[in-house]
């Protein structure tokens, strides 16, 4: 006997999330279904409510429920800082750490030539105005430092240097509180080619 056709369309629709596959996604289901269901109908709400007035900021990309989300309308910010990252995910990591205060500019992905992604996908086009919008002085490449993260900071730079725009990237090394005996070969090597003066 084969399930009702609505739970394997909530199966289904559950399997969309990363990660989650389909043996996942069934125990998901039968949870919210049997175990949780004032929890599976504020999951459900919470997602149409935010499906109806979530849009993108104009200045940064995130998502936002106003035209300019808060903290591009936030005077105090650093108006000549601008931050690009690839996801908001990254931008609510940089804020967490309380050490900067420009603006943001969310990708909301990379390049990807396998995935189809390239520099109109991206909107670098809304990212290069943006960044010369004549208060913006550096552009700080924040993307992660995957293959594709990579070429995504290169082009960026590639674009904007011609501008006139001062573009730098956030350094790579070994982590706070890290062993070198406990750190990839790759990282270190990063590390002393980046070194510093003290």
């Amino acid at each position: 006997m084969s399930s009702p056709s609505s739970l394997d369309a909530l199966i289904e629709a559950l399997r969309c999330l990363p990660g989650v596959g389909p043996k996942s996604a069934q125990r998901m289901a039968y949870h919210l279904l049997q175990r949780d269901q004032r929890g599976a109908a504020r999951l459900a709400g919470a997602l149409g409510h935010a499906l109806e007035v979530l849009r993108h900021c104009t200045r940064c990309n995130s998502f936002c429920e106003d035209e300019v989300c808060a903290r591009c309308a936030n005077p105090r910010r650093d108006q000549g800082l601008l931050c690009v990252v690839e996801m908001p995910a990254d931008l609510a990591m940089l804020e967490q750490t309380h050490s900067y205060h420009g603006l943001y500019y969310v990708l909301m992905g990379r390049l990807s030539p396998l995935d189809g992604v390239g520099p109109r996908e991206l909107g670098l086009e809304k990212l290069l105005a943006r960044a010369a919008d004549g208060r913006v002085q550096e552009v700080i490449l924040a993307t992660n430092f995957t293959n594709e993260g990579e070429a995504t900071a290169h082009m960026i730079s590639e674009l904007l240097q011609p501008r006139g725009i001062r573009v730098s990237r956030i350094a790579r090394g070994i982590p706070v509180g890290g062993e070198l005996e406990h750190t990839d070969t790759g990282t270190i090597a990063q590390a002393l080619v980046e070194r510093r003066p003290v």
